[in-house]
């Protein structure tokens, strides 16, 4: 099948889709890092974030359609299907981040929050980077393993951020506000969701290379 797929005509609306989804992620950690600086203009950040996220979700749809109606595909319909929702799981880790302060009313974030905040700002980028380095997969191959280990290395890196912000909030509200302690927890937990979704995507552009070389 792979040697019946490289002689036919390749279907290049599927890089578009791609890149325009890795923006569109890009723009909602933009948001998001914006969220996190808290004040007056959190809630305009929030709805930032959402409308980013119904945006990725439409580009989800036009991919999950497209591959029905697509005769040959670049690479396996499978793996389209999954990178496609892998990436719109990103950007709804961030929408449920947003969701999060909304909640709580939160406005005010701590310093480990905005550093995974920058992570997150890191690792879209880099994504947005890699997927217009799809349409030449081959020629592309080092950059894209390079691409993957920087988002496993910064998602490593966050895994310290998470869990010393969480012993700093036990330790300041332990014995004052228990709550803020759950509350920040809860922030702490979508944020770190964010990147787990990040480093899915990086795994399976991975697996996607492994498959073509």
């Amino acid at each position: 099948m792979r040697w019946f797929r490289a002689l036919m005509p390749r279907e290049e609306k599927f890089f578009d889709m791609f890149n325009r989804q890795s923006k569109t992620l890009e723009l909602g950690a933009q948001a998001l890092r914006a969220l996190l600086e808290g004040g007056p203009d959190s809630a305009r950040y929030c709805a930032l974030v959402m409308q980013h996220e119904e945006e990725a979700d439409a580009i989800t749809r036009e991919v999950l359609l497209a591959v029905g109606r697509t005769f040959i595909t670049p690479f396996d319909r499978g793996d389209i299907k999954d990178l496609i929702t892998l990436m719109d799981d990103a950007i709804d880790q961030m929408q449920k981040t947003a969701k999060s302060t909304r909640l709580y009313e939160i406005t005010k974030f701590e310093p480990n929050m905005k550093t995974m905040g920058d992570q997150i700002v890191k690792v879209a980028a880099l994504t947005a980077a890699a997927t217009p380095l799809m349409a030449s997969i081959g020629e592309n191959s080092a950059k894209l393993n390079a691409y993957a280990q920087e988002v496993v290395r910064i998602e490593e890196a966050s895994d310290t951020l998470y869990d010393e912000g969480r012993r700093a909030l036990f330790l300041t509200h332990r014995n004052e506000d228990p709550l803020a302690f759950v509350v920040g927890c809860d922030v702490y937990e979508h944020l770190e969701k964010v990147l787990d979704r990040f480093e899915d995507v990086a795994n399976k552009i991975s697996s996607i290379l492994i498959e073509h070389l």
